[in-house]
């Protein structure tokens, strides 16, 4: 089975990373499990908190459970760095419980692509802060995060 390709491929440079970014960041709050895991090659692995993925059909099972537990999911993601076919980000989502407790999740992930701009490995280090519904600061109503939207560094976050 070929792999298709994900533009833009690597080697990456500011515009190219910062689109991939986005397309990540996108892709994620849309919360289609079966097309996210798309974007990450066949056999991909990430380590995600204390859980050990490999390859599209955990990932796949991973976004589901996530999904099902952080309601009305946002993020918000943010180039930190980047080289020919690694990226790293810094993010912030907000999501609630199923009993009403909202909490924001700060994180960074280091992204390593293939030649098709496919993710093959991902390691997100992420730390739960809850905060009070007025607290929160990722309010768009859309499913993405429109382009005028303040970014992290714009948030303060």
């Amino acid at each position: 089975m070929k792999e298709e390709k994900r533009v833009p491929l690597p080697p990456f440079n500011e515009e190219s990373a910062k689109q991939k970014v986005r397309m990540a960041e996108n892709g994620w709050n849309l919360k289609q499990p079966q097309k996210i895991a798309m974007a990450y090659s066949v056999n991909s692995k990430w380590r995600n908190r204390d859980i050990f993925i490999n390859g599209r059909e955990e990932i796949i099972s991973f976004l589901e459970q996530k999904y099902a537990k952080e309601l009305e999911y946002r993020l918000c993601k943010e180039l930190w760095a980047y080289t020919e076919n690694k990226i790293a980000v810094r993010f912030a989502y907000e999501w609630r419980d199923t009993l009403g407790q909202w909490y924001r999740s700060y994180g960074n992930e280091n992204w390593e692509f293939d030649a098709n701009g496919l993710m093959k490995v991902r390691f997100a280090s992420i730390n739960d802060l809850k905060i009070k519904k007025e607290e929160r600061k990722l309010l768009w109503s859309s499913e993405v995060r429109p382009e005028e939207y303040p970014s992290l560094s714009e948030l303060g976050l």
